[in-house]
């Protein structure tokens, strides 16, 4: 049997596709074609540039609900939301070709006689951009689509759980009629993907994905002299204080942990509460996650589909055990919901009480539907603990005491902060994380600097 990718759908197990990794020919030319058009695509005028974004985005709008429902049989979201994808896909591409004009402009001295000086931020080369399977759209178009602005070339590996979506991205280049070259698709092996990593054709790596992979791919780019943009793990906190809209802060937190069955890099694993309203909070909150519903993906009343993989429901549910197991109380047990069935991917929500930092759940990224719910005396405590961490992507506080969220906020060893919301990328502002958490940044003006180089022009006038 030819070596190659065979994804294994969450809805029912069956298999939904099967492609044949990338021969050692196809990378090789991949990568030639790629450094041979980007040296035109580099003079091209960054409006231009946007203008083929654009046509990309039209592509995308066009086949929303195809998509939508495509992303649902890989990996498992409800139909009812998967197509938001393809919308916020289009927002993040736009906004950053409408910032990109500004972004690359040069940067232009005070004027001494005689003496012409400026600054020009020329693209790299070609960007290798390694994506994941959990928000497989949105993840992948934070770099192809400044890279490209940037006057680079892109090669992108897609997770094996979505290899569609790699494809829909090749699709849709072409017909906004990107020239030949500057965007190329691959299916690749681990190993393939390592040594493309190392080929001195490939000038940046973007990769979103575990702490584990994030070292790997640390491990091949560093014998060479490239940077690499890492978008890692996370172990999100929350904190909701005394004076709080609880029904807001509910409503947000439920979604928070839960939206895409928990799998999200940046959703809320744990909630501190303040102690004055923390069984208010608690009621509420488990009443709210009780109306969940759990079920085939497909069906539009779905609002929990299944894991990606059995073994990522099983990681989840011994992580609920050894819990327990310590001394945390099960306020909503996955047991309660009709679908939920060990061995498979169909796993109900779960929300701990009684925990504490002793316990994994507490500090082992989860990647599923669980959260621990954790009362503390007041702010001080609430910041130990959100920082007693190996992670900092992003933090939340409910409040609506803006100059106390502030202070909290800057005392949080965090890559973005959010006051009364979560579990949230706003494209105007950068995407960077912590710790475990990753380096590097993507989206906003500063998405762009990782993505070029630094030119000084510094001329002398003779007459």
């Amino acid at each position: 049997m030819t070596p190659g990718i065979e994804t294994i759908s969450p809805i029912d197990d069956s298999v939904l596709v099967r492609r044949p990794f990338a021969s050692d020919s196809e990378i090789e030319s991949a990568l030639d074609a790629a450094r041979n058009a980007r040296a035109a695509w580099r003079r091209v005028d960054v409006s231009e540039r946007a203008a083929c974004i654009e046509q990309f985005c039209r592509a995308f709008l066009a086949r929303r609900d195809e998509i939508g429902e495509e992303l649902t049989r890989q990996m498992g979201r409800p139909v009812r939301y998967a197509p938001f994808e393809v919308d916020r896909l289009v927002d993040r591409a736009r906004t950053m070709a409408g910032l990109a004009a500004d972004s690359l402009a040069e940067i232009r001295l005070d004027p001494i006689q005689g003496f012409t000086r400026f600054i020009r931020r020329e693209p790299l080369g070609t960007v290798f951009v390694v994506a994941p399977w959990n928000y497989p759209y949105l993840t992948a178009v934070n770099a192809i689509v400044p890279a490209l602005l940037a006057g680079n070339a892109v090669v992108l590996k897609h997770s094996a759980q979505t290899p569609l979506c790699a494809e829909r991205f090749a699709e849709a280049f072409s017909e906004a009629g990107l020239p030949e070259g500057l965007f190329r698709a691959l299916h690749l092996s681990h190993a393939d993907t390592e040594r493309a990593i190392r080929d001195p054709r490939i000038d940046f790596v973007a990769f979103t994905g575990s702490v584990e992979g994030g070292h790997v791919v640390q491990r091949a780019a560093s014998e060479r002299f490239i940077a690499t943009g890492l978008e890692l793990g996370g172990k999100d906190p929350a904190y909701v204080r005394d004076d709080a809209d609880l029904a807001h802060a509910v409503e947000n937190l439920v979604d928070g942990a839960f939206f895409n069955s928990g799998q999200s890099c940046c959703g809320i694993e744990r909630i501190y509460v303040h102690g004055a309203v923390y069984e208010r909070f608690v009621e509420d909150f488990v009443e709210t996650t009780r109306a969940l519903r759990l079920g085939n993906p497909l069906d539009p009343e779905t609002t929990l589909g299944p894991m990606v993989r059995s073994a990522a429901a099983e990681f989840v549910r011994g992580q609920v055990r050894e819990a327990t197991r310590a001394g945390a109380a099960l306020a909503v047990d996955p047991t309660e919901f009709e679908r939920n069935r060990p061995g498979t991917p169909y796993l109900g929500p779960a929300v701990l009480l009684g925990v504490d930092h002793s316990m994994r759940v507490m500090t082992e990224e989860s990647f599923g539907p669980v959260v621990g719910i954790m009362k503390v005396r007041d702010d001080a405590e609430a910041v130990s603990l959100m920082n007693d961490s190996a992670y900092g992507l992003t933090a939340a506080v409910w409040t609506r005491d803006e100059a106390a969220a502030l202070r909290i906020g800057e005392a949080i060893e965090t890559g973005t902060f959010f006051m009364n919301r979560c579990d949230y990328l706003d494209p105007g502002l950068a995407w960077t994380g912590v710790k475990d958490s990753g380096r590097g940044c993507t989206l906003s003006k500063l998405g762009f600097e990782p993505l070029t180089r630094p030119k000084s022009f510094h001329l002398r006038t003779q007459t």
